[in-house]
């Protein structure tokens, strides 16, 4: 290195290597809150019509004289619509972010609203259904990277708050049935066009600032020095990521298992009205959005890996024991599980992006993208097992599945996935 006279500044030699710009270079090295509330917000917005699909199907079930086959085809519209276009939007948008997706996909969603509110048949359902679904393709990856941008140091944390919201949106299923569709009737969708608007409001102010954002990123990448990952790498993140989406995959079907049919059970089980039978439903979900949020900030502190397995591990005896519990241990059962259970949402996400650094919105596609088509393809296949057998067998069934999520305990730890990291240059 050569020193110009009177100054302190080095001047690299010729033919010297420059300096390696900073693993967290291109991102705030700050957490920006105020992008992560917004981000949350339309989270919330978004899965909150969102729920109206599920929230509406009682309605439906009683106006148009649907099996619970057909509800779940309703489910799998939906689910699937979102899981499929979910990966394949996130590579676009690593290889070409596109701030402007974000009021788009609120746009499609917005849509959505309109026809369910004055669809009059099961087609016209359908096909309602599938416009919030694409509306929750474009959303979520490009959300994650924004949660991601945003997040500073606090990944954990961060991705809670963008979680939490998506969360809490679903959680308002059971109370939209009660207050909203069962007085109003399938006409009371017409209302959520008023959120789709404001949440289009707020993905403008967001993506001005992701735009902004995006262009410091792009100078860094220009310097950025990119290796060459080894099969045997390639194979070890490919295996672990398997296990993941078991973890992911058991998760959404139990969770779909509550969410679109605990009240049909609780109703024949305990006789007891679909009105009243939300608010158990309300109470598993409600205490999933704690869960979510808690759970990232634990993962931080007590990493990854750890909160993963201790959430199913955790979560396994009490789902066994709700399908013999009285109506007022349901209650409390629900609430205990689904905090519990949801704990490990938001982990799993942050754990995916660890596994596979750089590709933020195709890993966060895949994760929660899988999460709706696998919730989907369980809302079908539930729904016609519970036309041949009835619904209290099948909630006996879906209790065991917890037990297959311990198997996360073969996650790589934290450390394990630095070192990863680290050895393929890697920023994570």
């Amino acid at each position: 290195m050569l020193v110009k006279p009177g100054t302190k500044t080095a001047i690299p030699a010729e033919g010297a290597q420059p300096p390696k710009p900073s693993k967290s270079a291109g991102r705030p090295q700050n957490t920006v809150y105020g992008i992560l509330f917004a981000i949350g917000l339309v989270h919330l917005f978004n899965d909150s019509m969102q729920s109206v699909i599920p929230a509406i199907m009682p309605v439906l079930q009683e106006s148009m004289n649907l099996s619970y086959g057909q509800l779940g085809w309703i489910l799998f519209a939906i689910n699937f619509t979102a899981s499929i276009m979910q990966p394949v939007i996130g590579l676009f948008a690593d290889k070409r972010p596109t701030p402007a997706l974000l009021p788009i996909g609120m746009a499609s969603t917005l849509t959505g609203m309109l026809l369910l509110a004055y669809a009059s048949d099961y087609a016209a359902v359908i096909l309602a259904v599938v416009f919030v679904g694409l509306g929750s393709a474009a959303f979520h990856p490009e959300g994650s990277r924004v949660s991601h941008m945003a997040a500073g140091s606090r990944r954990g944390l961060a991705q809670s708050i963008f979680q939490v919201g998506g969360n809490a949106g679903q959680a308002l299923a059971p109370m939209l049935t009660r207050l909203i569709f069962i007085p109003l009737g399938q006409f009371g969708a017409i209302w959520f066009t008023g959120v789709a608007v404001l949440g289009i409001i707020v993905q403008i102010f967001i993506a001005r600032w992701y735009g902004r954002t995006l262009q410091t990123a792009a100078l860094v990448k220009k310097t950025a020095v990119k290796k060459v990952m080894s099969p045997e790498a390639r194979k070890r993140i490919a295996s672990a990521m398997a296990l993941l989406l078991l973890l992911v995959f058991v998760r959404a079907w139990y969770v779909t298992s509550i969410g679109s049919y605990y009240a049909f059970y609780l109703r024949d089980v305990f006789a007891i009205s679909i009105a009243d039978a939300q608010i158990y439903v309300f109470l598993f979900l409600a205490a999933g959005a704690a869960g979510t949020f808690f759970g990232g900030p634990l993962a931080d502190r007590f990493g990854k890996r750890n909160i993963l397995f201790a959430s199913m591990l955790l979560a396994a005896p009490l789902t066994l024991a709700l399908p013999y519990a009285n109506l007022m241990w349901t209650g409390i059962l629900l609430a205990v599980t689904g905090f519990v259970l949801l704990s490990s949402f938001s982990v799993s996400v942050v754990y995916a992006q660890m596994l596979i650094p750089g590709r933020i919105g195709a890993v966060s596609g895949l994760v929660t993208g899988l999460a709706f088509g696998m919730g989907g393809l369980g809302g079908l296949v539930l729904g016609n097992w519970m036309d041949a057998v009835g619904v209290a067998e099948v909630m006996r069934f879906c209790s065991f599945l917890p037990l297959l999520g311990v198997l996360t305990f073969l996650l790589p730890s934290d450390r394990k996935l630095n070192a990863w990291a680290e050895e393929n240059g890697s920023e994570h």
